[in-house]
């Protein structure tokens, strides 16, 4: 298996991701004051986390 098969590594690039865009969302809501864009932040957040738990190698 190569390391481009493995589905863990897949796993993680979608929850590094998922992090970044959390930092981004939650950055740009914090600085315009938007609740909708802190919002998708947490569900960002959210989401990441549930990966972390679910399918830690």
């Amino acid at each position: 298996m190569t390391d481009s098969d493995d589905p863990y590594r897949r796993l993680r690039r979608t929850q590094y991701v998922l992090f970044l865009l959390m930092a981004a969302l939650g950055t740009a809501g914090g600085i315009t004051e938007s609740l909708w864009l802190l919002g998708l932040a947490a569900w960002a957040l959210i989401a990441a986390g549930l990966i972390e738990m679910i399918y830690r190698p």
